[in-house]
C-alpha cells in the first residue's frame, strides 16, 4: 500500500513551484492550468488530460480515469455561475488526483458527500478541501494580507478578491490563524445553517453542533431578523448571549455580513482566550465537520 500523502504538504509543494516560476504575487491561482501542467510534468504516465465544465446532475465536481488509467479528467458543474466556486471545485478534484487517485478510479463530489458518506469518504473529502484551501490561499501570503490589520469583512473581502474565492472561504481561512477564539456562522431564517469554530474556540467548548440538531440564532444576534438593519454591522456583547457556559465577564465581538444574493448571513464571533478548557467527549462533533457537511468543497458562492 502506498504511503498516504498529506494535503497541506502536497499543496505547499505545488505552491513552491509556482512561486519559483511566477513569483509570490501570482494570484488568483489559475488552477485549471496548474492541474494540467503540473500533472504532465510530474506524472507523465497518467496526467490530468482535460479540465472542463459539464452539466452534472447531483454533484458539483468529478475526477475520473479512463479504462487504462493513463489519463484523468476533471469536471466541474457548468451550472456554477461563480468563478470562485469553479476554482475551488477544480482545486478540490486536483487534490483528489494528487492524494487519492491510487485508491479509486472515480470521484463524484456533491454538497452532501461528507454528511452521507462513510468514514473513509469523509476523510478524503476533508483532505481534498484542505488541499484546495491551502493551494488557493497559502498561509504565508494570507498572513501578509491580514497582519497588522483589525479583522473586518472589508479586510476579508480584500482576501477573497485577491485569491478569487468566496468571502466565506476567506473568512474560514482567517479563523485558522486568528490570535483569539473565532467562530464563523452562516444563518438563514433565524437558524444556523452551519458553524465552524477554530481550534482554540472548539477546545474551550465554544462551538455549535449543527449536524446534530437545528439551532436557533440568539434573539439578540445582529443576524436575527428583528435586529438586522444593515448589510454589515458590528457589536460587542456578552459571550453568554451565544455561549451560556462562558463567564459573565467574557466579552464577545459580533460581526455580520448579509449576503442577500445567496440568501444567507455570515456572522463572525470573536472572543479572548478561554479562562478554562472544556474536556472533549467521545460524542462531540469533530472541529472540522460542522461546516463541511453543508458545502462539500468549502466554497460557497463568491463575493461580489
Amino acid at each position: 500500500m502506498s504511503k498516504l500523502k498529506k494535503p497541506m504538504a502536497e499543496a505547499n509543494h505545488v505552491s513552491s513551484m509556482l512561486n519559483l516560476v511566477l513569483g509570490i504575487d501570482r494570484f488568483p491561482v489559475k488552477v485549471n492550468e496548474v492541474a494540467l501542467e503540473y500533472s504532465r510534468h510530474c506524472f507523465a504516465d497518467s496526467p490530468v488530460d482535460k479540465v472542463q465544465g459539464e452539466d452534472l446532475d447531483g454533484f458539483e465536481g468529478m475526477l475520473a480515469a479512463n479504462k487504462a488509467r493513463s489519463k484523468w479528467l476533471i469536471v466541474y458543474n457548468s451550472s456554477i455561475s461563480s468563478d470562485g466556486r469553479k476554482r475551488f471545485t477544480v482545486a478540490h478534484e486536483f487534490g483528489h488526483y494528487l492524494l487519492h487517485r491510487h485508491q479509486q478510479d472515480r470521484f463524484e463530489c456533491g454538497d452532501d458527500d461528507i454528511e452521507t458518506g462513510d468514514g473513509n469518504e469523509r476523510d478524503i473529502e476533508k483532505d481534498a478541501d484542505l488541499f484546495a484551501s491551502t493551494l488557493l490561499m497559502p498561509l504565508d501570503d494570507f498572513r501578509r494580507q491580514v497582519n497588522g490589520h483589525p479583522v473586518s469583512f472589508d479586510l476579508l473581502g480584500h482576501c477573497a478578491d485577491r485569491y478569487g474565492v468566496s468571502l466565506t472561504a476567506a473568512a474560514l481561512r482567517w479563523t485558522e490563524i486568528a490570535d483569539k477564539r473565532a467562530i464563523l456562522v452562516a444563518s438563514r431564517d433565524d437558524h444556523m445553517l452551519w458553524a465552524k469554530s477554530n481550534q482554540a474556540a472548539f477546545k474551550s467548548g465554544a462551538y455549535f453542533a449543527t449536524r446534530k440538531r437545528t439551532i436557533e440564532m440568539p434573539r439578540g444576534a445582529l443576524a436575527y431578523s428583528d435586529n438586522c438593519s444593515a448589510a454589515s454591522e458590528t457589536q460587542t456583547t456578552r459571550a453568554q448571549a451565544w455561549f451560556p457556559r462562558e463567564p459573565s465577564s467574557m466579552p464577545l465581538t459580533e460581526m455580520t455580513k448579509v449576503a442577500a444574493q445567496y440568501d444567507y448571513t455570515l456572522t463572525l464571533l470573536l472572543m479572548p482566550d478561554a479562562e478554562w478548557q472544556r474536556p472533549r467527549h467521545d460524542d462531540e462533533e469533530s472541529e472540522e465537520d460542522t461546516f463541511d457537511h453543508f458545502i462539500r468543497n468549502g466554497q460557497p458562492p463568491v463575493r461580489n
